[in-house]
């Protein structure tokens, strides 16, 4: 029996239950008790995040519903109901990328409960160990990303916003020193709270977006810094990943400044407002009026699809994500070296970064097919050769 997780300790399961609680809120009742302790296992050693969590509970759920439906449960499926499954899988017409990671799920629990004797047998292998059930095949999925004049135009934009947002607040300040009536003073102070807002709005947007370009971070990281996480002199950022791992990650000169930029209105986004307690009083660098208390990546997802849109490029393909991807691609463009990058995605394994070579082999591609003088000649033989 696996000793790191010990389900019968008493003591210890209870401190799981309430981390799992804390990181996995439920969508719904899950009937097997084993994949509770399976979830706690994944808190408890790995570390996973509530996204993550979430995902193997979503997974291991589909799959138990549909044991349900035949008169199984999970302690009693064979190799044949796991196979049935992914077949259906196919049928409904899932993506085989989705696919696989059910099937990952699945390949973990019955390991979980093989290891923790819930099991005497684990139906996702075969006597020599192999594996009984067969991944769906995966193409290989590139990642899109913008081109650096995409990503400059949406920073440009932004800077505007607060440009000129400043400007039309120093006007209507003009205006209150000017006017007599205390009606239209008032009138006009309403405008300048209002204005300021949004200008402090756009501020930080100018910080996630610099800093995510910048840095390659995960949506869910950025959104999740601690106020202790940049370094004094906003050069560097400590930031805790997958599996609460850190890594030290560096702010370019931009990103810095608008960092800067930034902590001077952070406590506009306290819960209690700008003026009710320090800008200290939240554990978070990017504070908010959300339940959690922190800017949510639905939120920030949100606020990028606005300025995408005032932008007039097309919102459904970009999203906060695509600028991780846009880092690494655009890092690798200009001769940075892959181990780099790496460390500074925070991926585990150098084959995960591997990926954004594909990207720049196919830029390299459709650069010499459309520069190459020989390119023409080559194009015109291919539409001969098809006509005939």
């Amino acid at each position: 029996m696996d000793r790191r997780f010990d389900a019968t300790n008493p003591k210890k399961k209870a401190s799981e239950k309430k981390l799992i609680a804390r990181k996995s809120p439920k969508k719904k009742t899950l009937v097997s008790r084993h994949v509770e302790s399976f979830l706690e296992m994944l808190v408890a050693e790995r570390g996973l995040s509530s996204n993550t969590l979430d995902a193997y509970s979503n997974d291991l759920t589909q799959f138990e519903e549909f044991l349900k439906a035949r008169g199984e449960t999970l302690e009693s499926a064979d190799t044949q109901a796991i196979r049935d499954y992914l077949a259906k899988q196919v049928d409904l017409g899932m993506a085989p990328r989705t696919t696989a990671r059910r099937l990952s799920a699945i390949r973990q629990f019955f390991w979980f409960l093989f290891s923790q004797g819930h099991r005497q047998d684990n139906p996702v292998l075969q006597d020599d160990l192999s594996s009984a059930v067969d991944s769906p095949r995966q193409g290989r999925v590139l990642p899109k990303v913008l081109s650096e004049e995409e990503v400059e135009k949406l920073l440009d934009l932004a800077h505007r916003h607060v440009t000129e947002g400043k400007a039309r607040y120093g006007h209507i300040r003009q205006q209150i020193e000017k006017t007599s009536s205390d009606y239209d003073r008032k009138k006009l102070q309403k405008q300048l709270a209002k204005l300021a807002g949004g200008v402090a709005r756009d501020i930080r947007l100018i910080a996630l977006l610099e800093i995510l370009y910048a840095t390659g971070l995960r949506v869910s990281e950025l959104v999740g810094l601690p106020l202790s996480a940049p370094e004094r002199d906003l050069s560097l950022l400590l930031v805790r990943g997958k599996g609460d791992r850190e890594r030290m990650v560096p702010l370019s000169d931009p990103a810095g400044e608008a960092l800067a930029d930034y902590l001077m209105v952070r406590d506009t986004f306290l819960p209690g407002g700008k003026g009710e307690g320090s800008a200290s009083s939240s554990p978070w660098l990017f504070p908010s009026r959300s339940a959690s208390g922190q800017l949510t990546r639905q939120r920030f997802a949100q606020i990028l699809k606005q300025l995408v849109m005032d932008a007039n490029m097309d919102a459904s393909r970009v999203y906060p994500h695509i600028l991780r991807h846009a880092f690494a691609t655009h890092l690798l463009n200009h001769d940075a070296d892959l181990r780099s990058v790496q460390k500074m995605l925070g991926h585990a394994d150098i084959t995960t970064t591997q990926i954004y070579t594909y990207v720049q082999d196919k830029r390299l591609k459709s650069l010499v097919e459309e520069h190459h003088p020989l390119s023409e000649f080559y194009d015109d033989k291919a539409k001969k050769s098809s006509s005939r």
